[in-house]
């Protein structure tokens, strides 16, 4: 049986969607606490189980101008408070070793980044905090490749993995998916994800900033959904157009619950024929 655990939700086979969502980046305490209540109320309402997500620091924009966050110890702070006053497991990134055993201390998953799956040091990090980690595929890696990510973090301790696909590179600012990696990596033995947000990027598309299509989030989450998937990984904010860090990419909050009853729907019937 493939299942992953995550504070006390089940993640995999025979379980609800699990929707890891919030906005790219922490911008205020209280847009984001705003945000979480929203999402809480979603996920209650569509019977999908719910992980907060936001960045205390965004490292790797493509400007020096970007706006990155308020910083691991104020961020990390307001993931706290939110994971103790909402009751919801949250999940940050972590681009350094030395910021493991510190979130770690605020919430329940962590990521780490795509553009990082391979290093193994902040793997090893991760892993040893004890908490489950969530690895998305890197841009520049065909599924099969995850299986080392996979052995990397078992021969640390770690076995309650996720792995997450989030489109890889195809030309220049072109992501594109490949939905029978999601079935690859599945075969692994660990619950897959897919980041529906950020596949409709389109890296550096703007010059000093990452471009991207909210239009083509719903059409790939259905997609996913129908090759088979565990969770979705979704960015959001009130108003993408004034977030600070992936706007164009982001769903627009009042859009969330349509497409996650269209995803569980759809997962819901193919699990019923398999």
């Amino acid at each position: 049986m493939i299942q992953t655990q995550i504070s006390n939700l089940l993640v995999g086979d025979g379980q609800p969607l699990l929707v890891l969502a919030g906005p790219c980046v922490i911008e205020s305490e209280e847009l984001t606490r705003s945000i979480a209540s929203t999402l809480k109320e979603i996920c209650s309402r569509v019977g999908a189980s719910f992980v907060f997500k936001a960045s205390f620091d965004k490292a790797n924009r493509t400007s020096v101008n970007s706006y990155r966050g308020l910083g691991i110890e104020e961020g990390l702070r307001i993931l706290k408070n939110i994971r103790d006053d909402f009751q919801v497991p949250v999940v940050t990134d972590i681009h350094e070793a030395y910021q493991a055993e510190l979130a770690a201390q605020a919430v329940d998953l962590i990521q780490i980044p795509a553009f990082l799956s391979r290093q193994t040091s902040l793997l090893q990090a991760a892993a040893e905090t004890g908490l489950p980690v969530n690895v998305k595929k890197g841009q520049f890696m065909a599924p099969g490749d995850m299986k080392n990510v996979v052995e990397k973090l078992r021969a640390f301790g770690c076995n309650n993995i996720l792995l997450c696909e989030r489109g890889t590179f195809f030309g220049y600012g072109r992501l594109v998916n490949d939905m029978t990696g999601l079935v690859e990596m599945r075969d692994l033995g660990v619950p897959v994800v897919f980041d529906a947000t950020h596949s409709v990027q389109a890296p550096g598309a703007l010059g000093n900033c990452t471009g991207g299509n909210r239009r083509m989030v719903a059409p790939l989450a259905r997609a996913a959904a129908a090759v088979g998937i565990d969770g979705l990984f979704i960015e959001t904010h009130p108003d993408p157009d004034r977030a600070l860090s992936d706007g164009p990419n982001s769903l627009y909050l009042s859009d969330v619950e349509n497409v996650l009853r269209s995803v569980i729907a759809i997962r819901e019937m193919v699990l019923k024929h398999n």
